[in-house]
């Protein structure tokens, strides 16, 4: 392959700048870290108010039990768990039952809320979880999300400060599939968390992570009920950027909880990543186009493809380790430090390739399809990242 010489120096140009901001980024993310486990150091555990779970299931999903039972084993004085799905045959109720059975001292009630008629079914079961729940602070989480005994301890506390509205956690993917799952976890253990700890740093926490949400009752009536987040697909981004419009703080937890990756095969997994590319674009359109400059590997590619075309192949093989190394010790600080993810740990020398497929992403994310499906349902997604279902 040959360059024409304007080409040439252009490409290169841009081959240079995006191994610099990727590498300048990298730092910002050393120093995200840096400053999340001085505040870990310091972190408190000891406001616990009684608070009411909130947990909706869809059908059954591997480990299911397993995430579930870990909610009922928490070391903390009063709470009690809802569950919510729209048929009492569910699977994922069934396997509710199971587990509250094993835990009776654990006061769960078991709910269904028919067919949702929202585009987004989650927001449903929450609203109806939400108005039969006892207590005035909420914790939502996802049904593949698994916590240790803390977990109520650590994420409740930082609501002593009556001026914070909503407490989130970053999560480590966690699989015990092939290799397309674990680098599906790596994207949610190292690519997610260096985004939020720097986006943290710089600007505060203006958006929420759905796997672990904690709310007041009275910051969700404040935005209006889950009903308002109905139409996102990225309800939990909306729910935290409304959280802080209001006025209220939203906390960062230093509590890591696992996020169970369910596409075991290569078809479901590049979706599942994909979807979530597509929604962040339209959920904040700016921060993503930003993402570009955060990548290293395609640069590091395309400074060996075009100095090696001119002649300067061992400047473009420099670039290129530079940029896999950039990588590599990005996924050990981030993945050892930050997450405790010991299987990303093991396997940064994976992460280079999971860098690139980020970028295929962002790049489909602008001209691939706005058609997803959530749960079996297909939607389309609508600008400001609104979601409109559509027929099977």
């Amino acid at each position: 392959m040959t360059f024409g010489p304007i080409l040439s120096l252009a490409l290169s140009a841009v081959a240079v700048l995006g191994v610099i901001t990727s590498t300048l980024y990298s730092l910002m993310v050393a120093m995200a870290v840096r400053r999340f486990r001085r505040r870990a150091a310091a972190a408190s555990r000891d406001f616990q108010p009684p608070v009411s779970v909130l947990k909706a299931v869809h059908g059954d999903e591997p480990d299911l039990e397993e995430n579930l039972a870990s909610f009922f084993r928490q070391d903390y004085p009063d709470f009690e768990i809802l569950f919510c799905a729209r048929h009492s045959d569910d699977a994922g109720l069934a396997a509710a039952g199971r587990v509250a059975a094993r835990f009776p001292r654990i006061p769960a009630r078991i709910l269904t809320c028919g067919e949702p008629p929202w585009p987004n079914a989650r927001t449903f079961s929450l609203e109806i979880m939400r108005r039969e729940a006892r207590y005035p602070i909420l914790v939502t989480s996802d049904s593949d999300v698994r916590v240790a005994p803390d977990y109520l301890a650590s994420v409740v506390a930082p609501l002593r400060d009556p001026k914070v509205g909503m407490v989130t956690c970053l999560y480590r993917g966690v699989t015990r599939h092939g290799l397309w799952a674990q680098l599906e976890a790596m994207g949610m253990s190292v690519e997610m968390t260096s985004g939020v700890l720097v986006a943290e740093m710089f600007e505060g926490m203006r958006f929420a992570l759905g796997p672990s949400m904690v709310m007041r009752q009275s910051t969700v009536e404040k935005i209006g009920g889950f009903e308002q987040v109905a139409q996102y697909y990225a309800d939990d981004f909306v729910l935290g950027n409304w959280t802080a419009a209001a006025g209220e703080t939203v906390v960062l937890s230093t509590c890591i909880v696992e996020h169970h990756v369910r596409s075991a095969d290569f078809k479901k997994s590049i979706a599942h990543q994909q979807s979530w590319a597509t929604s962040t674009r339209f959920s904040r359109p700016l921060g993503h186009l930003g993402e570009v400059l955060t990548y290293a590997v395609p640069y590091g590619l395309l400074a060996l493809a075009v100095l090696a075309a001119s002649g300067h192949l061992a400047l473009g093989l420099a670039l290129v380790a530079i940029t896999i190394l950039n990588r590599v010790l990005l996924c050990l600080l981030v993945a050892g430090c930050v997450v405790r993810d010991h299987a990303a740990f093991r396997k940064a020398w994976l992460y280079p390739l999971r860098d690139f497929m980020g970028f295929c992403f962002w790049i489909r994310s602008y001209f691939g399809s706005r058609r997803l499906r959530y749960r079996g349902d297909p939607y389309e997604l609508l600008p400001k990242g609104r979601l409109r279902k559509l027929a099977q």
